[in-house]
């Protein structure tokens, strides 16, 4: 299945060829500050199956630490990506322009979720990130 997104002004483009895996909505307070958002909704991608289509040069980067980052439109601010070590490592599930074929999305780090914000009822949660081993079953 391929699918496509786009940041907000619709400058900068991109299609996934591949499966996305590990979906997950995370709460911590790195999260919503890179996301201006309660949490961040993202999920992993292969960077073999990842293409720009339109716009890369308009794409701004932030590096943290360790390699992880994050690129954006430089135009509208919509974030895009993550990367690590220089590559695509996932989607933000808001910039999709089709609805993919997801297995469940994980909460994470709700332990340091802001106090405003109430989970929906029913979703699988975890204090921290998730453990390895659970990963390996994917």
């Amino acid at each position: 299945m391929t699918i496509s997104g786009e940041c907000f002004c619709g400058d900068v483009k991109y299609q996934i060829s591949g499966p996305l895996t590990d979906p997950r909505s995370c709460h911590c307070s790195r999260c919503r500050k890179a996301f201006s958002s309660q949490a961040s909704h993202y999920a992993l991608v292969n960077p073999e199956d990842f293409v720009w289509l339109q716009g890369e040069d308009l794409l701004t980067s932030y590096v943290g630490e360790p390699g992880f980052g994050l690129r954006f439109c430089s135009v509208c601010g919509s974030t895009l990506c993550g990367t690590f070590a220089g590559q695509v490592h996932g989607i933000t599930l808001g910039t999709l322009n089709e609805e993919p074929e997801l297995a469940e999305v994980h909460h994470i780090y709700v332990e340091s979720k802001a106090g405003w914000e109430t989970l929906p009822a029913n979703v699988t949660t975890f204090a921290e990130g998730r453990d390895p081993q659970d990963l390996r079953d994917q």
